[in-house]
């Protein structure tokens, strides 16, 4: 599993979550705001521009340096004064972002090798930190070291797949090289839209439509090439998600060119795409996330205090605003799914809790699929193995109810179990509170939960 969507949405999903209603009105049913959380694979823009330049699209000349050597060599076969360094961070804002070792921005313009290896040296290893990726910042393992291009006309192309057009679709515009929202949001005329019948594929009229509609028709025949070659990749590399911004003309060549670009992949498709999703790069990830995914258990790390137990993503968003409703703050999703083991179990509770803000625990699972008594067994095995010093609360429903009650029951161990979710929501904001305090005041908290209370 790879990086969570609306963690680092892309421009194009930013436009459809913000204007669906809009763009997608001629389409019934279309119900963007239940969009549901999902992982895909996202990859370096050296990736990407691989991808582009294999596939016979235009990209300018590039090469990944990881030693100061290297960018040093790589700026020098590029033979010209117009260098650009680029941290290789799967995060949006890099030009504006922040080294932790004080380095400005993690895009900048150089003119000769010398200086790209000085810059390149205090990039490598360091943690570059933008609008995207929290104050923890993300490692740069990998900078590219590219060819500078002198845009005179920049324009935006996407090929992405979405359901409310029950397939793929041509996403493309005029004004390229800026946000895609903002374009959106301003002058959405600007933005053309075109559904691809993934039976029938892309024709060459509707192409011709898309390069007419952004100003392209004097490049047609090049423009024609690209998008076809787009949709091309599109299909072969199982994406979900290609987009071009910009693909701009070099005011000194006349050439076009593609400067930026962001892939996204199935996660379905691994097995189809095994190179593909071998250049995953989980140094970029958050590590609770991936140790979670060794037992398929879907985490997200969040800013609260309060640790979430569930198993559907549907209830795993219930359960984060009831705890809101409350006055609470979630620390993370965390969803056992359907077919969770006491172990997965267990091993959820270590995720949670080495989060250091998590001060309390909600679980609250619905037995369809999953049965109750084995999430108390999982309950059960962690907290006698962690040793778990803080409250938690559990609310189990459904199938084998009675038999988890009565484990939970003569346990012996400080787990409060709730029946009614309202009641349940509030006890656990309640003692995460008193447990947040104490912390804060640096008085050690310890919990006797009295018997009434779990046989209630």
């Amino acid at each position: 599993m790879a990086t969570l969507l609306p963690r680092s949405l892309g421009l194009v999903e930013n436009v459809f979550l913000k204007n669906g209603r809009k763009i997608l009105a001629p389409t019934s049913g279309s119900r963007l705001t239940n969009k549901q959380q999902i992982r895909n694979l996202n990859v370096h823009e050296y990736i990407s521009y691989t991808l582009l330049r294999d596939h016979g699209i235009p990209v300018p000349k590039f090469n990944v340096a990881k030693t100061k050597e290297d960018a040093v060599k790589f700026a020098t076969e590029l033979n010209t004064k117009d260098i650009v360094l680029k941290a290789q961070v799967l995060a949006g804002g890099r030009g504006r972002g922040s080294f932790k070792n004080g380095l400005k921005g993690g895009v900048r313009m150089v003119d000769n090798p010398e200086t790209a290896g000085d810059i390149a040296g205090k990039m490598l290893n360091q943690y570059l930190v933008t609008k995207q990726t929290g104050a923890a910042g993300r490692i740069c393992n990998m900078v590219m070291v590219t060819e500078r291009k002198f845009p005179r006309r920049e324009f935006y192309v996407a090929i992405m797949m979405e359901r409310s057009f029950n397939g793929p679709v041509i996403i493309a515009s005029s004004q390229g090289g800026v946000n895609i929202e903002d374009v959106a949001a301003e002058n959405p005329d600007a933005i053309t839209y075109e559904p691809i019948d993934i039976m029938k594929g892309i024709t060459d009229e509707q192409i011709c439509r898309v390069v007419e509609k952004i100003g392209l028709s004097d490049h047609a025949e090049e423009a024609h090439g690209m998008i076809k070659k787009m949709y091309d990749l599109f299909l072969k590399k199982d994406a979900l998600l290609i987009e071009v911004n910009p693909y701009a003309e070099d005011a000194i060549t006349g050439k076009y060119f593609c400067l930026d670009a962001k892939f996204r992949f199935d996660d379905n498709a691994d097995f189809r795409q095994k190179e593909l999703f071998a250049l995953r790069d989980i140094t970029q990830e958050d590590p609770k996330e991936i140790e979670a995914a060794k037992f398929n258990l879907n985490y997200i790390a969040l800013d609260g205090n309060i640790g979430c137990m569930v198993n559907g993503a549907g209830l795993a968003m219930a359960t984060m605003d009831i705890i809101k409703l409350y006055g609470g703050d979630p620390a993370n999703f965390l969803d056992v799914g359907g077919g969770a083991t006491a172990q997965a179990v267990s091993e959820a509770f270590k995720i949670i809790l080495s989060d250091p803000k998590v001060s309390a625990i909600l679980v609250n699972i619905f037995g369809g699929i999953m049965r109750c008594d084995v999430i108390a067994e999982g309950i059960i095995t962690a907290a006698k193995n962690l040793n778990i010093q803080i409250p938690v609360i559990v609310r189990l429903q459904g199938t084998k109810v009675n038999e988890a009650r009565k484990l939970i029951a003569d346990s012996g161990l400080r787990i409060v179990p709730r029946d009614d979710l309202d009641e349940a929501a509030q006890l656990v904001v309640q003692l995460s509170e008193i447990v947040a305090l104490a912390k804060k005041a640096g008085v050690e908290v310890q919990f006797d939960i009295p018997r009434y209370m779990i046989e209630k």
